[in-house]
Parts: C-alpha cells; structure tokens; sequence
C-alpha cells in the first residue's frame, strides 16, 4: 500500500498541498505567480509579514520585539555565573598540579573554558575589564603550555596568577549594568 501511496505523490504532488476546489498555487522567486504563497524566505522576503533583516534571509530586523535584546539582566547573571563556576574549577589545578596529573589539568582547562572566554568576553564591556580578561587569558594559556609541557613550578606559578585574574575580573562585575 506505501508503494501506491508514493507513486501517486510523485504523479500528483499539487495534490498534498492543494485545497478542494482550489487550483494549486506557486510562485517563481515571489515576482511570477501567486505572491500569497508562503515560501519560507524563497521568496526573497517578498511574502513575510515583516521586512526581512536581508533579502536572502527568513530572520526580520532587530527591533524591541525582538526574542533576543543585548543587554539583558539574565544575561549578565549567566554570565557571572559561568565565571563563578570556572572559579570552583580552577581551585581543583593545584591539587593537580603538584600530584603531576597533567591530563586532569588540560582536561580542566578545555573542559569548560569555551563557555568561560564567552561568559568574560560577554562582560568585559570597559577598556579595564578587555584588559584584565587579556590577562586572564594569558595566564589560563600559559597555565596550559607549561602543563603541555610538563614543568611544574611555572605551571604552578601561572594557575595561581590565573585565578588572581580571574577572581580580580570577577570583582570588578559586581554591578549591573556594567559601565
């Protein structure tokens, strides 16, 4: 029966979407045909209800009803958050460290750092919170290299500036918004 079923929309495939009594509608790039045919943004914006952020997309322009607003309390709140938790993450380095589990200290670092560099790069909105990220970074980087590399006493070194960087930044977001 599914054989029957597919053979007779791949004859009559206006029929899935034709209504009784209605001819089947279609429109070439939304300038030929029926224009009240949805598209789903084929139509270069020509049939969305809003102006389209750019003639190839399906997405309007950003505005007040938009979802998403920059600037949002709960954003800043994740944000904080995320750095908070990369905070309890980076207490566990030491213990890491001085036992030369240097797996467990690369697996640290990349583990949760990708949502961290979003959350500091999200709140460093001041030419001081870029800088003190910078340094963050730096630190977190040169924490992974020596722990690459298996050097202990720099590795060491560079976990301890990195969660005083990191503990610094996190300070100096304490209030909303950032200004």
């Amino acid at each position: 029966m599914s054989k029957v079923a597919t053979a007779g929309a791949l004859l009559f495939p206006s029929l899935a979407n034709a209504a009784a009594g209605e001819s089947p509608r279609f429109s070439v790039f939304g300038l030929i045909g029926d224009g009240t045919s949805m598209s789903e943004g084929g139509a270069y914006g020509s049939d969305q209800s809003q102006k389209v952020y750019s003639p190839y997309s399906v997405y309007g322009e950003a505005s007040d009803k938009s979802l998403y607003v920059e600037g949002r309390r709960e954003d800043y709140d994740r944000r904080r958050a995320i750095v908070a938790e990369t905070q309890k993450r980076l207490s566990f380095l030491p213990r890491y460290i001085q036992r030369k589990e240097w797996f467990n200290v690369k697996d640290e670092l990349t583990r949760y750092m990708y949502e961290t560099r979003g959350a500091v790069r999200g709140l460093a909105q001041t030419p001081l919170l870029k800088e003190k990220a910078t340094t963050f970074f730096k630190a977190i980087e040169e924490t992974n290299t020596n722990a690459t590399l298996k050097r202990q006493d720099e590795c060491a070194k560079a976990q301890v500036r990195a969660v005083e960087a990191l503990n610094d930044f996190y300070e100096s977001t304490n209030t909303f918004p950032i200004a």
